[in-house]
Parts: C-alpha cells; sequence; structure tokens
C-alpha cells in the first residue's frame, strides 16, 4: 500500500506540520487523509521510490511512463510495508499541485476505506475480486487497476459510501471477465453479503453506464469516468486508433456530471488525450496545473 509521501526542503517539520503552503496541502490532506505527508529523514518506511517531479511536469510527459515503475514498486513491497513516494525536483509553490496529480494516479495504491469497508467482509471481497483476474494478462492488469482506481474516486466523491455502492464500483466491469454478471453476485453471497446488498450491487452494475435518478449511481458514473480519465486513458490511447480515442474520450466526457468536470483539472493527461478532451469540451482549456487553476 502507498502510504507517506516524502518530500524535501519544502518546511515541513519531522511531526508532519506545514510551515509553508498550508492551503495547498491541507487540500492535498483533505482529499487523501490516509497518506501521511513528511520530510524524507523523517521517513519510516524502508520501501521508498524516488520520483521527478519536474519530469512530471514536462511538456509532452504522458504518465503512463511512469507506471510500472510505480505499480511494480508496490508489488515489490515485502509484507507489512508500505510504499513512501519521495517527490524532489519542483519548486515549493508546484510541490502540492503535483503531488495531488501524483496520488490521483496511483490512488489504487492507496486502499482507504470507511466504515462500510472496513474489516474482514470486505477483504474477502477484495481477495475474491482479485482471483478474477488472471495478472499475467496486461489488458487484464489494467482492468484491475481501473476497478480499484474506480472504487477510490468513489470513496473520494463520497466518504461515506455505503457498502453496495463500494462493491458496485469493484465490479463494474465484471462482465469483461465473466460470462454472466450475476457470478459477481454469486460471489458476494459466498463470502457472507446480504441479499438486499447483492441485490442493489446487481441493479448499480447493470445500469452503471445509463445515469439515471438515482445518487449512488450518478456516483459511479462520475467515478467510472474521472478513472478513465485519471488513469486509463494514456494507454487506451496507445492501444486504440485517434478516431477511436476520441469517440470514446467524447463518450466519457459525456457520463462525468458537469459539476464534477472541473477535477480534470488536477489530472495529469497525456498531451494527445488533453488534446482530445479539449476538443470535446469545446473552448474551454483545461489548466496545466493545480496552481495553474488556482
Amino acid at each position: 500500500m502507498l502510504r507517506q509521501l516524502l518530500l524535501s526542503g519544502t518546511g515541513i517539520q519531522a511531526d508532519g506540520a506545514m510551515r509553508a503552503l498550508p492551503g495547498a496541502f491541507a487540500l492535498l490532506a483533505e482529499e487523501f487523509p490516509t497518506i501521511t505527508v513528511r520530510p524524507l529523514d523523517a521517513a519510516s518506511d524502508t520501501n521508498v521510490l524516488r520520483l521527478d517531479a519536474q519530469e512530471w511536469r514536462a511538456p509532452g510527459f504522458d504518465p503512463f511512463d511512469w507506471d510500472e515503475r510505480v505499480f511494480g514498486a508496490a508489488t515489490g513491497c515485502a509484507q507489512g510495508h508500505g510504499l513512501a513516494l519521495h517527490l524532489t525536483g519542483s519548486p515549493h509553490e508546484a510541490l502540492a499541485g503535483t503531488a495531488m496529480e501524483i496520488l490521483t494516479r496511483y490512488q489504487g495504491l492507496v486502499g482507504r476505506r470507511n466504515a462500510e469497508s472496513e474489516g474482514p467482509l470486505f477483504d474477502a471481497i477484495l481477495s475474491r475480486h482479485l482471483a478474477l483476474h488472471d495478472l499475467s494478462k496486461p489488458l487484464v492488469v489494467a482492468d484491475h487497476r481501473h476497478a480499484l482506481d474506480t472504487w477510490q474516486w468513489v470513496l473520494r466523491l463520497a466518504p461515506h459510501a455505503d457498502l453496495a455502492l463500494q462493491v458496485a464500483a469493484l465490479f463494474h466491469d465484471v462482465e469483461r471477465l465473466l460470462s454472466e454478471a450475476d457470478v459477481a453476485c454469486e460471489l458476494l453471497a459466498e463470502v457472507g453479503v446480504d441479499a438486499g446488498t447483492r441485490e442493489r450491487v446487481r441493479w448499480l452494475i447493470g445500469r452503471h453506464e445509463r445515469p439515471q435518478e438515482d445518487v449512488c449511481l450518478a456516483l459511479l458514473n462520475d467515478a467510472d469516468a474521472l478513472s478513465f480519465f485519471s488513469l486509463n486513458a494514456s494507454g487506451f490511447a496507445r492501444y486504440f486508433p485517434l478516431e477511436h480515442t476520441r469517440r470514446k474520450v467524447v463518450y466519457t466526457l459525456r457520463r462525468l456530471r458537469p459539476s464534477q468536470r472541473w477535477r480534470l483539472a488536477r489530472v495529469r493527461l497525456a498531451p494527445q488525450v488533453r488534446r482530445l478532451l479539449e476538443e470535446a469540451i469545446g473552448a474551454i482549456t483545461l489548466p496545466n496545473t493545480m496552481q495553474e487553476s488556482a
């Protein structure tokens, strides 16, 4: 799991208190409450991955190029040890925004939970969900990461999300893996999820690309769309032809409620995806960083 963000020379005290940029880092803490921000010399994890924030912010940078580096580092952590990201090479004024973008891309490693998803029941659900994925296949790996990321987006958008919504986020694309989506509910029954929750999950999964007047369904659509842009779009653009990618960007943007589109300004997009998204939005130009949007 991703547990710590380590910063050099940013005015952070050993106890993690900020002496500089309190507003920007307060927002970071609000969005990622389980991540501890510390100075490098106060790190308590031996698994530290150094990342150059200037590289991340460079024109033409595609965040896809970092994925195996970061996900691989998390996979390589010994059991019981978390991963810490050490950010360097960025001015103080830009570091909080860069950290927000990086944590957003890799939030599937954060694994935040709430009262509905704490405990052994959700542990079992995660275990069964993982077992559905053959991680020797790159496209299945991408699906698994997207599922975890969509779940994390749900919790960012709705910190008190109920169990059904969180489970639906995990299993919303289960039809890509199974011949019958109902199998997901059978798995939930096996680990002890009650019938009412299972039926709610079934309903949400079956309609997750058809927004209706249902708050949870709208949240699931928002989370799914945001996950595409924040995590999957770069790989999608590499794998599919330009026109297919353009249609996917337009379709996904339409699924994202206008009230949530501001979050796209805090997502690091590959240049090609940025151009397609700005084209789809129209005359609006997305800011390059959180600081530029402030």
